[in-house]
């Protein structure tokens, strides 16, 4: 099989979420506390549906189950990125994510949850949580049990187009207002600091995880966003916003013309379309790309062009 894997996106209500995914990329949102679109998921909590070709109808899990020749062969039980658009109607709780090896110990899931945020948009004035402001573990802790939430949580203002890289450890939060894109480990493990007091959409309030947040907490914080060089290559500017030990992500922008790409590496690639449309043409067809679509190239597609006015988002797992 030559040809992409274009995906159905899996929408997921949140007591913070609201309705930019409709209004920004058309998706059929449940209700309009919509929090996140899962656009390119293996996950056993939302995994996508193939829309089209030859592979319609089955699942990123099945294929990654069953025809791992898509995949580079790669090894591993379980897919191992998320790729999700995020709308954080209302802040979302501080949280921390566990590495691969407390996941393991504490959860039985092979995955900790290392990720990153690319600033789709933002209301003016929107902020962050990422990081905290003890010096120690005994002093995180004691901070948390005094509540003192304003002197603990860094807060920082961001604009779209920002760049965050949040590895497992990092205390963090995403605010109102903001619309992000984010790239992660296949983990759904979410340990909440803090909640605001409000209940969940069932009405109760929700489970806070104090002490594995302060035991999986990175002390003192420290903040690991790289620098993004940039160059142009094959019609494209490229923009490399990290490479590190689970991920490589890539922004791709391309100018009202055409783009060939042919690829050595067989590596695949996960593809999400942030602004503008245009097309792909593969080694077997053609696709119309527009503004919200994701899909997979798999690695037996050996060459393939993109034209139109276009950005998309470019993840692979670092080899």
């Amino acid at each position: 099989m030559k040809d992409i894997l274009k995906l159905e996106p899996v929408l997921k209500e949140k007591v913070w979420g609201g309705k930019k995914l409709k209004e920004c990329y058309g998706y059929d949102i449940p209700s309009n506390q919509t929090g996140e679109c899962w656009g390119i998921s293996g996950h056993e909590n939302g995994t996508n549906i193939v829309s089209e070709g030859s592979y319609a109808g089955k699942t990123v899990r099945e294929l990654w189950e069953n025809h791992r020749e898509l995949f580079n062969h790669e090894q591993g039980d379980e897919f191992p990125l998320l790729v999700k658009i995020i709308d954080a109607q209302d802040d979302l709780s501080v949280q921390v994510h566990p590495d691969d090896q407390y996941a393991l110990k504490h959860e039985g899931y092979a995955f900790g949850k290392t990720e990153c945020w690319y600033i789709l948009d933002r209301e003016p004035g929107a902020k962050l949580i990422l990081g905290h402001g003890a010096s120690t573990r005994d002093e995180l802790s004691n901070m948390v049990e005094d509540k003192r939430w304003d002197d603990l949580f860094n807060s920082v203002e961001v604009e779209p187009g920002d760049f965050v890289y949040v590895p497992s450890g990092t205390v963090h939060a995403i605010g109102s207002g903001v619309l992000i894109l984010e790239i992660q480990q296949s983990s759904d493990i979410t340990y909440r600091f803090y909640d605001y007091d409000r209940p969940g959409q069932d009405g109760q309030m929700r489970e806070l995880h104090i002490e594995d947040s302060i035991a999986c907490s990175m002390v003192p914080h420290k903040d690991a966003t790289p620098a993004r060089p940039a160059w142009e290559e094959d019609g494209l500017k490229i923009e490399r916003l990290i490479q590190e030990n689970y991920f490589t992500v890539h922004k791709w922008v391309l100018e009202k013309r055409s783009g060939a790409l042919k690829r050595a590496n067989m590596s695949y690639q996960l593809v999400s379309v942030i602004e503008g449309g245009g097309q792909i043409q593969t080694e077997e067809a053609a696709h119309l790309l527009k503004k919200g679509d994701h899909f997979i190239i798999p690695s037996t597609v050996q060459h393939y062009e993109i034209s139109g006015d276009i950005t998309v988002v470019v993840s692979e797992t670092t080899k």
